[in-house]
This record gives structure tokens, sequence and C-alpha cells, in this order.
């Protein structure tokens, strides 16, 4: 993925100078959203260690297998994948935001590490720890202020994973509902929202396919075709929301338009 673009970790920088809305004396709290492999992560870290920020990412606190897997028993087969508003344990990260937040300088707050080849969350002793209290918050998350959709919308299939796994829309009417009900509340809580737009939903695959050579060691290129398929397949778990965003319906304080290597085109 390489370096965060140098503008972007400014702007970021300037958002948390900027302070909470409240004019409280807490760390701002600072989304970075956007798809798949647009760079989020990379700029919130990078951003964190800059300005003494504390980062963390929505895949550290996805739901573990075993409450996933209740879920997909409970609502519907298809909450089994994690990513999809409803996967995430978002009152985990709302007692992480508060006790960065009222940290005292020798406190240690730890964060959570989700293992995404074997699935599940890592035990608590291989957490990562971080010490005092935070300039800010960074929280990078692909669907944060994503706006949901309206009854009529739900209603046709996106693509070939609805058609065939969610015919009756029951699981895009439940993370609809996930993203209407406790991802919007949670969101309202955040002082900006810096949305890193992609050019269009095509893109998608190849960032993630190059986010996936990068952790498997390999020039893109050479990422075998299996792979490729199985990330295509996965990245239609995305697609609505991500589609519904890169379309307008999303909340956010900043929008940054990117070209397809990721560099910004349009800067506010």
């Amino acid at each position: 993925m390489g370096r965060a673009n140098p503008d972007l970790v400014d702007l970021v920088g300037g958002l948390i100078a900027h302070g909470p809305r409240d004019g409280s004396g807490r760390p701002p709290l600072i989304a970075v959203v956007g798809a798949q492999g647009s760079g989020k992560t990379t700029l919130a870290r990078e951003a964190a260690a800059r300005f003494g920020a504390a980062q963390i990412s929505i895949d550290d606190v996805y739901l573990t297998r075993a409450e996933r897997e209740a879920l997909a028993r409970e609502v519907h087969p298809l909450f089994v994948t994690r990513g999809p508003p409803g996967t995430h344990d978002l009152a985990l990260l709302q007692g992480l935001i508060d006790a960065l937040s009222t940290a005292g300088p020798d406190d240690q707050t730890l964060i959570p590490d989700f293992d995404k080849r074997g699935d599940d969350r890592r035990p608590r002793e291989r957490w990562r720890a971080f010490r005092g209290r935070p300039s800010a918050v960074l929280f990078d998350a692909w669907c944060l202020g994503a706006l949901p959709q309206d009854e009529a919308a739900l209603a046709e299939p996106v693509n070939a994973l609805e058609r065939a796994q969610d015919a009756d829309g029951g699981w895009r009417r439940a993370v609809n509902g996930f993203l209407a009900g406790h991802y919007a509340d949670f969101a309202a809580d955040f002082d900006a929202v810096v949305f890193l737009q992609a050019p269009d939903f095509d893109v998608v695959l190849d960032w993630r396919c190059q986010q996936e050579a990068d952790l498997l060691g390999v020039a893109p290129a050479d990422l075998p075709a299996e792979e490729r398929v199985r990330l295509a397949g996965f990245i239609q778990y995305f697609e609505r929301v991500t589609r519904r965003m890169l379309a307008g319906g999303v909340r956010a304080d900043v929008t940054v338009k990117l070209d397809r290597n990721r560099k910004p085109v349009a800067m506010p």
C-alpha cells in the first residue's frame, strides 16, 4: 500500500488541531472512511504516529466467530461472513474510546486484534497497548457514515451473491437496519468524518487484490488467479453499501476524491 499522501496526513492533523466540536477537553474523535483498499487504515496509522493519536480500525472489533455464527442462526446465514454492518462489536468499540478519552498518563488501553486468516479475535494477551491519553482517536471504517436506503431501493439484488443467497432480501434489509440504527447513532458522536471517495466501484477489486498481495508478500501481478476470484466474491458483501456511498449516500464532513492510484484529485 505504500505511504499515505502527505497532504491527507496534514488534513487529518488540522482536524485534530481543531479539537472536539463540543469544546470540551476530551480528545477529538475522527473517522476515515472509504471503500476496501482506499488507504484509510494507512492514513489513520500514519496520522496517529505523527500526531500522538490512537488508531483503531473497525476490523479490530469484528464480532468473534462464535458471535457471528449465532447472528447467522438468529438473523440470516450471510452474517457469518465478517465485514458488513451488524458484524462489529460497537459496544466494545465504545468502551475503547471511553477508556482512551479518560486515560491518565500511565494508563494502558488494550486495543483488540483480529486474526483474519483464522477468522477470529485473538486472545486478550495478544492485543496491542496504547499508553496514556491520546491527542485524538482516529477510527478507520469502510461503512461509517453510510446512509440507509429506502425500501424500494432494497428490492432488487445488486449482484450474484444477493440473487443466490438473499433472494427474499432479508439479509440486505437487516444490514440496512443496522446502518439506520446502531451505526448511525455511533457515527453521530464523531467530531469529523473524512471520506476517501473511490472513482468507481470497479476499482475496488483491484485495490483489494493489492492488499491481499501485500499480505502474502507477492507482487499484485503474482497474486494467484484463484485468490482474485475469491476476492471478487468477497467484495460482493460490501457492494451495495459501497455503491450507495460512492453515489453520495454518506454523511461526511470532508470528501477527498481519489484516482485509480489512490491519489487525491480534489482536496477541500
